[in-house]
């Protein structure tokens, strides 16, 4: 495969003048599609061919009912009806900030509809989050749930129309609605390129602002459908997906342009997330495969069996978003007696995933989605077994950063390769192994430890349900090491002293062991579902008070706000 920096001669430009060029070399993307790698069709295309071959299909299930592929494709020409006769149009980008359910999903695939480029982010963010994504990704239209968001969106530069779905919209403001009458709409055929940008991903990861990363629509319906169709196994029908995770998260873009337009699968989604309403959804609904991250699917195994339970529709529960412990995979064999997937990957374009999670053990890579290889610091290849940088590139890669030429240049090597962060090897047989973040370190007195490798072996602990390992500062070492965790339910709760002898008896060095043990109800969540490192952190630093000495266990109930010190 070559790996000259050759990349598109001119980038895809917006309406509104936001530049997008491919950070992939051009030769290899033609060899990706040469292969067959990357459909040469849009997303609505593919979802349009979808309806009409089996219009009685489900094609999704939300708390309002189920929708057939011929409802929702009426409902997707509808909004795009609307937006339509708001002016928009083809090359624009239209922000979407909406729960779970099919307004979120029509609304995504009537922006592929109209040639538009789809920038979903998910709710509970802030309205930082609106202002700084509108106005870098120069959003033509948005569609808003939220009173705040419509606020934080008036007078933003670029933003010709804006919808929300709350009554009594104002100041010019136009209602979307969940249904009505059909508007006269006549998509172009196609409506977009193939190689054109069509979904833009949001990711906080560790900068400052929400980035974004723009995916054309070869790698949605290309490189990622190959690792859903992967997950899925050979097909005894489209499969039925709970997805768990807000769609417009990064990992829940396996929903809509994945699984509905590129597989014509069944989408199954509840606004929010609840334990019990997701436990019900599996009995009711009968998903063929489950799809949240490791906080949501303990939760879920940890409840008790209901009345008549049956679960026998699952073929796969999977997990990605954050590292799997260990204790949390047996809990969801023993609960579903299915295997239990982890995916590695990121928003920027790196996926790998196994069927037999055990460690840091990742999978074997596949090309039809991403190569992988390793890197030494100084940019050579690593040796076999030798740990390095993980970097992929392959038909999920994405295009580039979006308005953040120092992203790509800091993420993206001339050849197209993304630069994970992440440290990795790749054993004799191709597997790759994660070893933690490159960056994502707490340093002690001069040693740095890894809170990854920590966490794996805290997740091994049957006592322990979840745990996430956070910095705290000391006048002395500089910082030293916290383990929140959620203690098993019904189990007597470990002290810190047991975890440690725990962590000896498994190998860990220990100059790696936490300081200082947090016993937790409940672990701090993001939006998208994954364990917030910064509240946890937050959590610890006032639960310890600055002059609690190390070897302590702290017991805290966030409902009441109360701190026990123990140890």
């Amino acid at each position: 495969m070559t790996a000259t920096p050759t990349v598109r001669e001119a980038p895809w430009r917006s309406r509104n003048g936001l530049d997008l060029p491919d950070r992939v070399p051009r030769a290899d993307r033609e060899e990706w599609r040469a292969r067959g790698l990357c459909p040469d069709a849009d997303l609505f295309t593919l979802f349009r061919r979808h309806a009409l071959a089996a219009p009685d299909r489900e094609a999704l299930v939300d708390e309002r009912g189920t929708l057939s592929y011929r409802e929702l494709y009426a409902e997707v020409l509808r909004v795009a009806g609307l937006f339509a006769e708001a002016g928009l149009g083809a090359r624009d980008v239209v922000a979407l900030r909406l729960p779970n359910g099919r307004l979120a999903a029509a609304a995504e695939l009537a922006v592929y509809a109209l040639g538009a480029v789809a920038l979903p982010y998910p709710l509970g963010g802030g309205v930082r989050d609106t202002r700084s994504l509108l106005a870098r990704s120069r959003a033509g239209g948005a569609v808003l749930s939220e009173p705040a968001d419509l606020e934080a969106a008036a007078g933003l530069p670029y933003l010709r129309a804006v919808f929300t779905t709350a009554p009594g919209a104002t100041g010019g403001v136009r209602r979307i609605g969940t249904a009505g009458p059909a508007t006269a709409f006549r998509p172009a055929d196609p409506p977009a390129e193939a190689t054109a940008p069509a979904r833009l991903l949001v990711s906080s990861g560790s900068e400052t602002e929400p980035k974004m990363v723009a995916y054309a629509h070869q790698a949605m319906a290309g490189g990622r459908a190959a690792y859903l169709r992967a997950l899925t196994g050979p097909p005894a029908g489209p499969p039925r997906l709970l997805v768990l995770v807000p769609l417009a998260s990064s990992y829940g873009s396996l929903g809509v342009p994945v699984g509905l337009a590129a597989l014509g699968a069944t989408l199954i989604v509840r606004e929010r997330f609840d334990a019990a309403d997701a436990l019900r959804a599996v009995v009711r609904h009968r998903p063929t495969h489950l799809f949240g991250v490791p906080t949501m699917l303990r939760r879920m195994a940890d409840l008790p069996r209901l009345p008549g339970e049956d679960t026998s529709s699952l073929r796969a529960v999977v997990s990605s978003g954050a590292a799997l412990p260990a204790s949390t995979a047996l809990a969801c064999r023993e609960r579903f007696g299915v295997p239990v997937v982890t995916v590695y990957g990121s928003s920027d374009g790196v996926n790998c995933h196994t069927t037999a999670p055990a460690g840091d053990l990742a999978g074997t890579p596949d090309p039809a989605v991403a190569a992988f290889r390793i890197v030494r610091p100084d940019g050579s290849p690593a040796a076999v077994g030798e740990p390095g940088e993980i970097q992929a590139r392959g038909p999920m890669s994405p295009l580039c950063y979006v308005a953040a030429p120092e992203l790509d240049a800091r993420y993206r090597t001339a050849g197209g390769w993304v630069r994970s962060g992440d440290l990795g090897a790749l054993d004799a047989a191709g597997r790759l192994r994660v070893l933690g973040r490159l960056k994502s370190v707490v340093l002690r007195g001069g040693h740095t430890i890894s809170p990854a490798e920590v966490e794996q072996e805290l997740g091994a602990d049957p006592r322990i349900a979840e745990a996430v390992c956070v910095p705290v500062p000391d006048e002395e070492f500089g910082e030293r090491l916290c383990a929140c965790v959620r203690p098993v339910p019904g189990a007597p709760a470990p002290d810190l002293a047991a975890v440690t002898a725990a962590l000896a008896a498994r190998g860990l060095e220990r100059r790696k062991f936490p300081e200082y043990l947090l016993l937790l109800d409940r672990l701090p969540l993001r939006p998208t579902g994954k364990v917030c490192r910064r509240t946890a952190t937050a959590w610890a630093v006032a639960a310890l008070g600055g002059g609690t000495a190390p070897g302590a266990t702290v017991r805290v109930n966030r409902g009441a706000g109360d701190f026990t010190h123990t140890g």
